[in-house]
């Protein structure tokens, strides 16, 4: 066995180039590349050794240590989890950064490998420049921080800790059941420390993602509660586009009749245009969606988390006649709600299930399609809401006076609507193309009024909603769909949190698509409040002297290199998006929309929050005592 005497720092380079992973007969290198950050615990260390080899490693310098590890996130979630981008940063507030997209990836289960510098392993220096310190022990970083937000963590001290520390790390995130972030924090002179590696370390080596198959014991019960079941749906969560399923979940629901219901992350796994495709489910979900769960004697969650949105803090089911059947690759997730489980890979207990249901048929017949039918008819109305200065209905129960909107109106220069701008924007968009999102009102109209035709096209990160990921996810998403128009969805207060890999986009030439929908305000969590009870209170964008604020934030793109539109019209919006698609470098269509012009719930999509038992406004007490009541049918477990 042969050494070779490397830096720390470059033998994780070395090593990185040589991770491939093995699915379905096909092998492919793991690490696409490694977006930086370089600072003084990092640039001499990780930073020399990327400059002395690189490998084939695409090395990209981000703006933002949390934004770029949310495009890093992006881009392994659409290439569904089949490759990966590493991060290095600095230690310090650089790590500190990484936190906040660590969760992101966590609650996602999207692995992504982070290298945040440590303090020194010596600590003869200490305390460094940056390094945080505790009384009790002096073993704790900034970098600890990382502990609950990663799927493995470990720090390096010594170079040969290196060595089972990646191997770990890379058994973690290449495990469907349980991949997510993986941290490896290295100290700052051990990066730049020699070691005598052995040769062997550094071949080639392949991660095996085989499928999980599930047992005849699990098969039997699972086609015995279907067979048993006279209305069954099956809700289609992320894990179905992680394994691919769709063609055998298409085949499985259109022979036995069975409607689909989506999660956030399972939405566009199938298609929209399918016929048993009933749209999203829960809080943010359709209206035929959520009746038809109301109507399900059988729940079939498909590698899905059930999230309270999906299933409407537990009230969207019929809890005490509905029985549940997970088909997950987690036993955690497939334990939910007391299901019976079947511990596999999504397709293949499909594909193993399909035979074994032969001369079955649920009772549904006609009725999904009436429900389909009337769901478009919903959405047609959505369609035509226009502004009214006398009389204006909004979407939502609780709303601004029409003085209020009147003066939205005016300070902003526009009678556009939410909705109409996003199904206008949806209709003059690519068919192929992948829209991005993840938090604010936005997620709630893309659920339910965004039809995606083309398979994995719907991006939205709602295991975290986490503010800021919008546009650089939507980067990651461009590094994994280069030929592909991809649009991020984004509200002002998304775009105030974190745009900086804008910046990034324009420096490698690698287009992005940014939709601003700015109603000056926290649009979402203002409803929230006025929904249950309270005022509008610190949520919207107003002056001092209460002047609603008229960010232009179309100058603002403008200043870093950006082609900039400005759209408060559907026709400008049309024209705006047309003439996007033949630009070469990255837009931003900048809309100016009302105010409470974002779809509201519907039947099934009740939200358990934090409601004041105590309040001195009638309304709170009103919302609280309906809460206490929706909570006697909600599932305990």
């Amino acid at each position: 066995m042969g050494k070779i005497r490397l830096t720390t720092a470059q033998a994780l380079v070395k090593f990185l180039n040589q991770q491939y992973v093995h699915i379905d007969g096909e092998e492919f290198p793991f690490v696409e590349g490694i977006f930086n950050v370089f600072g003084h615990g990092n640039v001499l260390g990780i930073g020399q050794a990327l400059e002395q080899d690189a490998g084939d490693l695409k090395v990209i310098q981000g703006k933002n240590e949390q934004g770029m590890a949310h495009a890093a996130i992006a881009y392994s979630k659409q290439k569904l989890r089949k490759k990966i981008f590493a991060l290095t940063s600095s230690s310090g507030p650089g790590s500190a950064n990484l936190t906040t997209a660590a969760a992101t990836a966590l609650a996602n289960n999207i692995p992504v490998l982070l290298l945040p510098a440590d303090t020194y392993a010596t600590r003869q220096p200490d305390p460094v420049l940056q390094q945080v310190e505790q009384e009790h022990s002096m073993a704790i970083t900034t970098n600890d921080a990382l502990k609950p937000m990663s799927r493995y963590w470990d720090r390096v001290q010594r170079p040969e800790q290196l060595m089972t520390s990646l191997i770990r790390a890379f058994e973690v995130m290449t495990d469907p059941a349980k991949a997510g972030p993986a941290t490896v924090c290295i100290a700052q002179d051990v990066e730049g420390e020699a070691f005598d590696f052995d040769k062997e370390f550094f071949q080639k080596r392949v991660h095996y993602i085989d499928r999980k198959l599930p047992t005849e014991r699990e098969l039997n019960g699972a086609a015995a509660k279907i067979k048993k079941s006279q209305k069954p749906l099956i809700v289609v969560g992320g894990g179905v586009k992680y394994s691919e399923a769709r063609g055998a979940l298409m085949d499985f629901s259109d022979k036995y009749e069975i409607p689909l219901v989506e999660t956030q992350a399972g939405k566009s796994a199938v298609e929209h245009s399918f016929k048993n495709n009933l749209g999203g489910l829960g809080i943010t979900g359709t209206q035929a969606a959520n009746k038809a769960a109301k109507e399900a004697d059988l729940v079939i969650g498909i590698g899905t988390r059930y999230t309270d949105f999906a299933t409407s803090s537990k009230t969207v089911f019929n809890f005490a006649e509905t029985e549940f059947l997970n088909i997950n690759v987690s036993r955690m997730q497939a334990y939910k709600l007391d299901a019976f489980q079947v511990i596999a890979d999504a397709r293949t207990a499909l594909e193993k299930l399909y035979p074994l249901l032969e001369g079955y048929k649920s009772e549904y017949g006609s009725s999904i399609q009436t429900l389909k039918d009337e769901w478009q008819e919903e959405r047609k109305r959505l369609r035509s809401v226009t502004f009214n200065r006398e009389n204006f209905e909004p979407e939502i129960k609780n709303h601004f006076s029409q003085e209020t909107m009147n003066e939205y109106a005016d300070t902003l220069e526009t009678e556009f609507p939410q909705t109409n701008a996003l199904l206008t924007a949806n209709e003059t968009v690519d068919e192929d193309a992948v829209v991005v999102c993840a938090a604010g009102s936005l997620p709630g109209d893309l659920q339910r009024l965004w039809e995606s035709n083309t398979p994995n096209t719907y991006h939205l990160e709602y295991g975290y909603s986490c503010m800021g990921y919008e546009i650089a996810g939507t980067l990651g998403v461009k590094l994994a769909e280069p030929d592909k128009e991809v649009y991020a969805a984004v509200g002002d207060g998304s775009f105030l949190m974190l745009h900086s890999e804008l910046v990034t986009a324009l420096q490698y030439n690698e287009k992005i698509n940014i939709l601003l929908f700015d109603n000056s305000g926290y649009g979402c969590i203002n409803n929230l409040q006025m929904d249950h009870g309270g005022g509008s209170y610190h949520c919207e964008f107003r002056t001092a002297d209460n002047k609603v604020m008229n960010i232009d934030y179309a100058k603002v793109a403008e200043g870093y290199g950006a082609k900039v539109y400005r759209a408060n019209t559907e026709e400008e919006l049309k024209a705006a998006i047309e003439d996007a698609k033949k630009q070469d470098r990255s837009t931003l269509i900048e809309m100016k929309v009302l105010p409470k012009t974002m779809t509201d719930g519907y039947e099934g999509s009740w939200w358990n929050l934090g409601v004041a038992e105590v309040a001195e406004k009638e309304s709170i007490r009103e919302v609280y005592a309906f809460k206490e009541k929706m909570l006697e049918s909600a599932k305990k477990y």
